[in-house]
């Protein structure tokens, strides 16, 4: 495996990000049958490229972006003793470069950001049903904490 390195995403990603986003789409239909058919998106790519409370980033092998994830600051409920988080989504890593902890790599460069900015915790959402994912989760150090249940009526 050759070396990976973080950077931010820009505009000119955009086209890539299209892809790994309809990638994390296909991986998650099987695991929620409350998604709708057909063709959908999850992201506001330039958004999420322009916010100041956003960071999104690709990592890159050899000039080409192989993986993505963001990290957003949103505010918390009044209950909770941090009044912001760290949202992280968009985790992606592209079929062939599995397997080599390109999502720590990316973990860790939103969770330093994350620190840059004062934030002191960490949440993202994993289906129950997505063991590879929730084990890297976990490796990285995420605890679950809370089952989602739903029902259709």
């Amino acid at each position: 495996m050759k070396e990976i390195s973080i950077r931010p995403a820009t505009l000119d990603d955009l086209k890539t990000l299209l892809v790994f986003e309809q990638g994390i789409v296909e991986a998650e239909r099987p695991l929620d049958p409350f998604l709708k058919k057909g063709e959908m998106t999850y992201y506001n790519i330039p958004k999420l490229i322009s916010e100041e409370s956003t960071h999104l980033v690709v990592a890159v092998c050899n000039n080409e972006p192989v993986g993505s994830g963001y990290i957003k600051i949103e505010e918390t409920r009044n209950y909770y003793k941090n009044v912001q988080k760290g949202y992280i989504g968009f985790m992606y890593v592209k079929p062939a470069f599995r397997g080599n902890k390109i999502s720590n790599i990316v973990l860790s460069s939103l969770q330093k950001w994350a620190k840059t900015k004062g934030l002191k915790e960490l949440r993202l959402d994993v289906y129950h049903n997505n063991p590879a994912a929730i084990k890297s989760y976990e490796k990285f150090g995420f605890k679950s904490s809370m089952i989602d249940m739903r029902m259709e009526i």
